[in-house]
């Protein structure tokens, strides 16, 4: 079920709140109930989802009580295979059967696995555990431990990536503790935020961007067409996913757990290296310190540092989707951020408006990459954005145009969603009221439209 469906605020959450918080005196019976409440929100989407969530879980805390015994390092490593495998069978299979028969020029037939929803986010995380124990890390953990680790249904399908260190040690806290109710409002309005960003801006733009690029798909667009298909998708991806970490984060907090952030306005950027480091913040520091550090990172010469983050950000790439154009949106931002380290190693700088505006426009030419199905859409877009077919005009409605002009004015201005719920915004009774009336009018427009799923849940 959607984060933003009614199904989901009117009755899942007020029913696992309520048996969590009934609960809370026994640490057990209150994990116990978090996780096979994240078993049936996983289900919930397709039930054979489950066996695999819950085998690969099992799978992998057996050998890392193997590892505890024996302490041999290539156990891990065992596991790290194991997650790998799983992964590549699932995600990739029909992707590189595809493209050997392509070379080859053969016909061939998809073996059509479904792709089980979330598996690169929770594969990642047993991961990023397995490398932490060879590396030195001693945090062996008990069962319903790992379970709420791997499983816990706000970060479950999406997430953002949480690493043990940051959130296991907080299952030993009572959330009935004094901090109980602040936790509650400031989650709860957090969670408010993130709804917003989905139903009423990123669910809104999608009607915008989506026919632009089916459009796109089998004829060309004008240059006005362009220019707003690739705006309005800009828009789309980052307040989707933006508004599903706000959601994730505010539920958890709501639960009396912190997750880490995950976006802190990455359209204010004013290099691609500082967009990094604030477009999907946890992906982006995996791959920081589990690919490009173990390849060499920085300590090596300018050719081979170079190599290590154009390698890094086409894996990066590839693991948002099984297609070459993820593939090449990863290998521009790797070439961008190779660029980058030379420009600032040598102490160019830019003006300040000028950085922004060529690190915007980069950013949203390579989402016409991400977007489009396929090499020859993404080039009609981006040769109608550059004028080859025309200036054209197009016509959108007023709900249309408020939500462009809003989604802009949200994401260059002003403070970021987590900044507003959990700093400046002090929990007041009067807030009570505002808040209960956007969720009615949220709640009205999502059972208005069809669902919309979240963009990241394809990865």
């Amino acid at each position: 079920m959607l984060f933003n469906s009614q199904v989901f605020i009117l009755l899942f959450l007020p029913v696992v709140l309520a048996g969590y918080y009934a609960l809370a005196g026994s640490r057990t019976w209150r994990q116990a109930w978090v996780v096979l409440a994240s078993l049936g929100f996983y289900g919930w989407w397709d039930v054979r989802f489950v066996p695999l969530l819950a085998g690969l879980t099992v799978a992998n805390w057996l050998i890392v009580r193997w590892f505890a015994r024996v302490r041999a390092p290539w156990i891990p490593v065992l596991g790290v295979v194991l997650n790998l495998a799983t992964l590549g069978v699932f995600k990739y299979a029909d992707f590189f059967r595809g493209t050997v028969y392509g070379v080859l020029g053969d016909d061939w037939q998809p073996w059509s696995l479904i792709l089980p929803l979330g598996i690169s986010f929770f594969v990642f995380q047993k991961i990023s555990y397995l490398i932490d124990l060879k590396r030195g890390d001693r945090h062996i953990y008990g069962f319903l431990d790992f379970c709420m680790f791997v499983m816990f249904f706000p970060q479950l399908i999406a997430g953002p990536l949480v690493r043990h260190n940051e959130i296991i040690d907080q299952f030993r806290l009572d959330p009935r503790r004094p901090a109980m109710w602040e936790n509650l409002s400031r989650g709860f309005f957090l969670f408010l935020i993130g709804v917003a960003k989905k139903v009423a801006i990123a669910d809104t733009v999608a009607h915008i961007a989506d026919p632009l690029f089916q459009k796109a798909a089998t004829g060309v667009l004008s240059a006005a067409e362009a220019w707003v298909a690739t705006g309005a998708y800009t828009l789309q991806i980052y307040f989707d996913f933006s508004g599903y970490s706000d959601m994730a984060i505010g539920l958890a907090l709501m639960f009396g757990l912190c997750l880490p952030l995950n976006f802190n306005a990455p359209y204010r950027s004013l290099s691609v290296r500082d967009f990094w480091r604030r477009w999907h913040m946890t992906l982006s520091r995996f791959l920081r310190d589990y690919l490009y550090i173990p390849l060499g990172g920085n300590r090596c010469g300018p050719v081979r540092q170079a190599f290590n983050v154009v390698a890094t950000m086409l894996l990066g790439g590839l693991w948002h989707g099984a297609n070459w154009t993820f593939v090449a949106w990863g290998g521009l931002h790797g070439a961008a951020l190779a660029v980058n380290h030379v420009w600032s190693g040598r102490g160019f700088r830019l003006p300040r408006p000028l950085a922004w505006l060529l690190t915007l426009l980069f950013v949203m030419a390579c989402w016409v990459l991400f977007r489009a199905e396929s090499f020859t859409t993404a080039g009609r877009v981006l040769a109608s954005m550059a004028g080859a077919h025309g200036i054209g005009s197009i016509d959108l409605n007023r709900e249309k145009v408020v939500a462009l002009v809003a989604g802009t004015a949200v994401a260059l201005l002003g403070p970021t969603s987590q900044e507003a719920a959990l700093s400046r915004l002090s929990p007041r009774a009067w807030v009570a009221v505002p808040a209960g009336v956007a969720i009615v009018y949220l709640l009205l427009l999502t059972g208005g439209r069809l669902p919309n799923v979240f963009i990241y849940f394809q990865f």
